[in-house]
């Protein structure tokens, strides 16, 4: 069959058509699955946001109790005290001043932070480092499917719809694979008008019924997403525009037959100069993810009580300022958990300390906590995938590395 001008095949999956109109990308909900519902009646959503460039994990969860960090970090590190003092967490781990919302959440029980952690990547190249993370294989460049998508081709089928949900102009490596996924992204061109768009659909219903009942669901998948408030403001920088993806893709899934599975990518954390302490740079962004996050509990409504959101970098950056403000690429982290179905309200560490002898290769965070066993947790606890699907097809050859158990409720 010859394909249409104005229509696309994915490569990943044959039988799903999409429609490129007005710059908003448009998938067949008729083509997607239906899973199984968990076995005590939850109805639970997924979302994965990966930031990308590194984030400095000892600048966003501070550890103000190690005598040895105001020294390493310099201008840049937080304080428990004064007109921009970061937020307590516990006696020892300090919050970011810009992520109240997370504070909160973390307050409520509902957010809970992992620190000193990271995956089996230990060179710091951003690309090879963002292949292992989205790829869930130990080393890059192996397989271009990303864990997501093979934990949503693992679950049981059923009754409940559980697409997984792409969120941006491009699917991110997590999410690609066999599983159908949809995407969505707020648009950057002007739309279609509604009589435009029903011309093409009529035009469709004739030529190619099954691309017409296509459009017609991606059509109604975009009036779900857009709206008046998803209109950008003039000036809208980084921070506005995380908001506003999360924005959309809270209105779609809280929809009784919407995507229970999401991930998303925000850029721009490589912060090498000019990141800033309680102000600045780093505090731009960290503001807008955690606006991101309060739009996701806001948009997903009743359905926040069944809702993890795991937020994730490639690598950390070093425990020792840099001479430009910033921070180089570094080793361990911090991995993010929020949604009212995490058991929140902690910092869980393994605490390896900031002395020179216990620095990663003399200049980073030791990692004493694999990103992966974080990952099977939720994905062992929250969706109920087994430990032998989560060592053989999620994470393949992870069997030595066990879920931690405990993160959800």
């Amino acid at each position: 069959m010859t394909m249409d001008c104005c229509e696309m095949r994915t490569s990943l999956v044959t039988t799903r058509r999409a429609l490129l109109l007005g710059g908003a990308a448009f998938a067949a909900w008729a083509y997607v699955p239906k899973f199984a519902r968990a076995a005590d009646g939850r109805d639970p959503r997924l979302i994965v946001v990966i930031l990308r460039g590194a984030l400095d994990g000892l600048a966003t969860v501070a550890p103000v109790g190690d005598p040895d960090y105001a020294g390493l970090h310099g201008a840049i590190a937080l304080t428990s005290t004064g007109p921009h003092a970061a937020v307590m967490l516990d006696s020892f781990f300090a919050l970011h001043p810009s992520m109240p919302e997370f504070a909160r959440m973390v307050r409520e029980n509902h957010a809970a932070v992992i620190h000193a952690v990271a995956t089996s990547y230990r060179d710091r190249s951003h690309f090879d480092g963002q292949d292992v993370l989205e790829s869930g294989y130990a080393g890059p460049g192996k397989v271009q499917s990303g864990w997501l998508n093979r934990a949503l081709e693992s679950l049981p089928r059923g009754e409940r719809v559980m697409s997984g949900l792409a969120i941006g102009p491009t699917t991110p490596l997590v999410l690609r694979g066999a599983a159908p996924t949809v995407a969505w992204a707020p648009a950057a061109l002007p739309q279609a008008a509604d009589d435009t768009a029903a011309r093409l659909v009529d035009l469709y219903r004739h030529r190619d019924p099954a691309l017409a009942a296509a459009l017609s669901q991606g059509l109604q998948l975009d009036k779900v997403a857009q709206g008046d408030d998803m209109k950008p403001k003039p000036g809208t920088n980084n921070a506005g525009a995380m908001k506003l993806a999360a924005r959309g893709a809270a209105k779609l899934m809280s929809a009784d037959d919407g995507p229970r599975i999401a991930a998303l990518a925000f850029d721009g954390w490589d912060t090498h100069a000019n990141e800033g302490g309680p102000v600045g740079r780093l505090a731009t962004l960290l503001s807008g993810l955690d606006g991101a996050l309060a739009e996701f509990e806001t948009g997903l409504g009743e359905r926040w009580r069944d809702t993890v959101i795991v937020v994730a970098t490639e690598f950390g950056r070093t425990a020792r300022i840099n001479g430009t403000d910033g921070t180089d690429h570094g080793t361990a982290t911090v991995a993010l958990l929020a949604g009212g179905a995490v058991k929140g309200g902690r910092v869980i560490a393994d605490w390896p300390g900031l002395k020179p002898a216990d620095l990663f290769e003399a200049r980073d965070l030791a990692p004493t906590t694999d990103l992966c066993a974080v990952i099977k947790g939720v994905l062992h606890d929250h969706l109920g995938l087994s430990e032998r699907v989560l060592a053989e097809a999620v994470f393949p050859d992870s069997a030595g590395v066990k879920a931690m158990s405990g993160l959800v409720g």
